[in-house]
């Protein structure tokens, strides 16, 4: 029988012996060796048989970090899925808490992205303006149920609420960034938003754009973060005619109805093709799009697949990634386009531009103009454009590798 006074390893109030003991039992369950436990007025001191199990177990614990990850928004799209995808990451690194919208996309999905085995559990909450107070009141109740050290908040939606879960504690607040944001004016805002330790932006665009409108504390940092993609080799699927794709929600912003305008150029010039529509609706769209679509000479060639979870189908059998979006942060589904070898074409806006200035090869057309839109369509469809569909993968495989990713971000969590 070993006593482990000698080698530090002492919990200092019970709850923490509790939890310590549970992980140990999972350890040696079904071995048979014996354990003793001591209480002591301020400590708790474990003896027991298989010293250099129990010092390796609690040794590995105590190198993960514990952090919240929080997504109060109960939709489905980027947000919710690199949420979902950064839990993922981290979870070799992290013990995580997951805080997500009560009855929203995440906490229906749960089990679909996590297993029991992984080092993430579930918290949801109502980020509802009635339950305010009460909202507070659980996340403070979480963040010390698991000794959060770090909150990673994407967005900036509800975070008053934990502004005022945080008060008193110095837990490390990283304020993730994956869209544009309004100037955030007034005394309660500079109050709320100087209290984040850091943010992280996804793009240079949302980096300059964080520092222009967010008032800053005076331990607040910025950072840049590309989001990982994984490059993956997708066996290309002939159908025998031009094969166009959009995915992403069903939106005014996503550009899918000048998508489908441009398309018309390709039905001038008698080029057979198909054009897949990939995604969901945005709540609220959706007549104002069938609207448009009913009026479609041509929607024959225009397949609203809507949500699906094979997108690697679709892009599969596809040629042209055609995405003029209104303004992206930095978007999944086009990274995602260029990592598979597709020839992508976007508005000239927001991060696309920054895209380019790090090499990719793709098509940049003239904001909102569907004229130029419909030109520069054509001439990808005649083969008179022609791509370096390898330094797209290459850029993909050096520049937004996961490595990359979860490095910078274990550099700052506490």
């Amino acid at each position: 029988m070993h006593d482990l006074r000698d080698s530090t390893i002492q919990i200092k109030n019970k709850k923490a012996f509790n939890f310590a003991f549970r992980q140990l039992r999972r350890y040696i369950n079904g071995k048979e060796k014996s354990y003793y436990r001591r209480s002591v007025r301020t400590n708790e001191i474990f003896y027991i048989t298989n010293y250099k199990e129990l010092k390796k177990s609690l040794q590995g614990y105590k190198m993960k970090k514990n952090i919240a990850i929080f997504c109060p928004s109960g939709n489905f799209g980027g947000m919710e899925l690199d949420t979902v995808k950064l839990a993922q990451k981290l979870n070799p690194y992290c013990n995580i808490v997951l805080v997500t919208k009560k009855g929203g996309f995440i906490e229906q999905n749960f089990d679909k992205y996590f297993s029991k085995d992984d080092s993430v559990v579930l918290e949801s909450l109502g980020f509802r303006s009635l339950s305010f107070l009460n909202t507070i009141i659980q996340t403070k109740k979480l963040l010390k149920k698991y000794d959060i050290k770090n909150i990673i908040y994407f967005g900036t939606s509800k975070l008053k609420v934990v502004y005022f879960a945080l008060l008193g504690t110095n837990i490390n607040l990283i304020a993730r960034h994956g869209t544009t944001r309004r100037e955030k004016k007034g005394f309660f805002n500079k109050l709320v938003y100087s209290r984040i330790d850091y943010h992280i932006a996804i793009c240079k665009h949302l980096l300059n754009n964080i520092k222009k409108i967010f008032p800053f504390g005076i331990q607040t940092k910025t950072t840049l973060i590309y989001t990982s993609m994984k490059f993956r080799n997708l066996t290309k699927r002939n159908s025998g005619k031009l094969t166009i794709l959009h995915t992403g929600r069903i939106v005014r912003g996503k550009g899918q109805i000048d998508a489908i305008k441009a398309c018309e150029i390709l039905v001038q010039n008698g080029i057979d093709f198909e054009f897949f529509l990939v995604g969901g609706y945005e709540k609220g769209y959706e007549e104002e799009f069938t609207k448009f679509y009913n009026s479609v000479e041509y929607k024959d060639k225009i397949k609203l697949i809507g949500f699906t979870n094979e997108v690697d189908k679709y892009l599969s059998k596809a040629d042209i990634f055609l995405f003029p979006s209104y303004g992206e942060g930095l978007s999944n589904s086009f990274l995602e386009a260029l990592s598979v070898g597709l020839k992508c074409i976007s508005y000239d806006n927001t991060s696309f531009p920054e895209l380019k200035e790090l090499g990719f090869d793709f098509v940049l057309v003239e904001n909102k103009n569907i004229d130029k839109l419909k030109e520069k369509l054509l001439k990808v469809a005649k083969h008179e454009i022609m791509f370096d569909l390898e330094k797209n993968k290459e850029i993909i495989e050096n520049v937004f590798s996961q490595e990359n990713e979860i490095k910078k971000y274990l550099e700052i969590l506490k």
